[in-house]
C-alpha cells in the first residue's frame, strides 16, 4: 500500500462515538473514520489506497496504519468487513480472513477490533477466526443493515470497483438467497462487473470498429475504469487499480488500452473510433446491472425504492432509469463516503452497538 491515499476530508476531533469502519479488499482498502458527538448528526471521512495483495501483502500492516492515520484521528475502536479473502495470495478463504485479522491486530495493538458476519453481529478476532465464512465477504451485508434503518424496504444496488451488489431489503434486513459468494452469485444477488477492475472482454464479446462488430481479445488489455477514464465518469484517483500496461491512469493511455483491446492502436484508431469502443462498453455494462436488477427484483415486487451507491454509483443510477424503480443515491446521505459505503456502514453500526445505554 504504497501508493498515494485519497482522504475526501480533512480529520477533525473525535465525537464521543467515534470508530473507523474498515473494508478491506484484495484489490484496494477504505477506511471510513466516524465521528458522531451526543445529539449530533455523523461526520464520515473517507479515504482509501490500492493494494494487490496477491503481490503486495506485506504492505498491509503499514498501509492499514497510514490510512487510519489520513482519516483520523486515531479513536482506538475498528469496525472491519473485508473481501480480501477471495484474492489468489491465499489457498483458502480461511486463510485470507486470518492473514487479514491478524493484519489488524499488528497494525493496531491493544485497540478494540470487532469483526462484522453476514448475520449482523459483531466478533471479536479470535472468534471470527472460528468462523471464516460467517465473516468473508461481509460488507454487502453491513451496508444493506445500515441502509434498512432509514429505507426498510428498498433494493440496494452497490456498484464498486470490482463487483455489484443487488440486495432485497425488507423489515429493516437483508432478504437475500444467498450469504456466501458462490450462493450470491447463483442467484444473481452478486454481479461479478465493477466501474475499475472488470476486464472490457468480459462486458461485451464484440465492439463496433469501422461499421463492423469487432471482437475483443480476451488478453486484459483494458479494464472499465479506461472506459470511464475516456468517457469522464471517473478521475485518475478512482482507478484504484494498477492498469494492465503499467502506463499511467490518464485519458491518454486508456484510450491507448481501448485500442489495443481490438489489437490497435493509437496511430490505428482516432477518437472517434475510441470514443465509440467505450460508449458500447459502457452500455453493455449498465445493460448487464440493469438485467441483474430486474432478476432479483422479480422474486420482490412489491419493492419499489432502489437505492444506488459506491464508486459505480453514476452505473447503477442509469439501470434504475431504466426500469419501473423509484431512484435515492446514498451519497444524499453519506455524501462522499458513499463510494466506500461499507466501511462507512459498518463503523456506524458499531457505534450503534457499542453506544452507551
Amino acid at each position: 500500500m504504497t501508493h498515494s491515499i485519497h482522504v475526501t476530508e480533512p480529520a477533525t476531533t473525535p465525537g464521543d462515538r467515534s470508530v473507523i469502519g474498515w473494508d478491506i479488499g484484495g484489490a484496494n482498502t477504505k477506511a471510513v473514520a466516524m465521528d458522531r458527538e451526543h445529539g449530533a448528526p455523523p461526520r464520515f471521512r473517507a479515504g482509501s489506497a490500492p493494494l494487490a495483495m496477491e503481490r503486495d501483502w506485506a504492505s498491509l500492516v503499514p498501509g492499514l496504519r497510514r490510512l487510519a492515520t489520513a482519516v483520523g484521528p486515531r479513536t482506538g475502536v475498528h469496525a472491519v468487513t473485508m473481501t480480501a479473502e477471495l484474492s489468489q495470495a491465499f489457498r483458502t478463504k480461511r486463510e485470507g480472513v486470518t492473514f487479514v485479522l491478524d493484519a489488524m491486530e499488528d497494525a493496531f495493538p491493544g485497540e478494540v477490533i470487532r469483526v462484522f458476519t453476514v448475520a449482523g453481529e459483531f466478533l471479536d478476532p479470535a472468534e471470527a477466526r472460528l468462523r471464516p465464512l460467517e465473516v468473508a465477504a461481509a460488507n454487502w451485508a453491513a451496508t444493506a443493515r445500515f441502509v434498512g434503518r432509514d429505507m426498510p424496504d428498498c433494493l440496494l444496488v452497490d456498484v464498486g470497483t470490482t463487483t455489484t451488489d443487488i440486495i432485497p431489503i425488507t423489515g429493516g434486513e437483508p432478504a437475500t438467497m444467498g450469504l456466501t459468494d458462490p450462493e450470491r452469485l447463483l442467484s444473481g444477488e452478486l454481479v461479478y462487473t465493477g466501474a475499475v477492475r472488470t476486464p472490457v472482454e468480459s462486458v461485451a464479446a464484440t465492439v463496433p470498429l469501422w461499421g463492423r462488430h469487432c471482437p475483443l481479445v480476451p488478453e486484459g488489455f483494458a479494464l472499465m475504469g479506461d472506459v470511464y477514464l475516456w468517457l469522464g465518469a471517473l478521475d485518475a484517483r478512482d482507478y484504484a487499480s494498477s492498469p494492465p500496461d503499467g502506463r499511467p491512469a490518464t485519458r491518454e493511455f486508456a484510450g491507448e488500452r481501448l485500442a489495443r483491446a481490438v489489437c490497435a492502436d493509437a496511430e490505428m484508431l482516432d477518437e472517434d473510433a475510441v470514443g465509440a469502443i467505450a460508449r458500447a462498453l459502457a452500455e453493455a455494462q449498465v445493460e448487464r446491472v440493469t438485467a441483474g436488477i430486474k432478476r432479483v427484483h422479480a422474486r420482490h415486487p412489491r419493492l419499489r425504492l432502489t437505492v444506488v451507491t459506491g464508486l459505480g454509483d453514476f452505473i447503477a443510477a442509469e439501470a434504475v432509469r431504466r426500469t419501473s424503480l423509484d431512484l435515492r443515491p446514498l451519497a444524499e446521505r453519506l455524501g462522499d463516503a458513499a463510494r466506500t459505503a461499507p466501511a462507512a456502514a459498518v463503523a456506524s453500526l458499531l457505534a450503534d452497538a457499542i453506544a452507551p445505554a
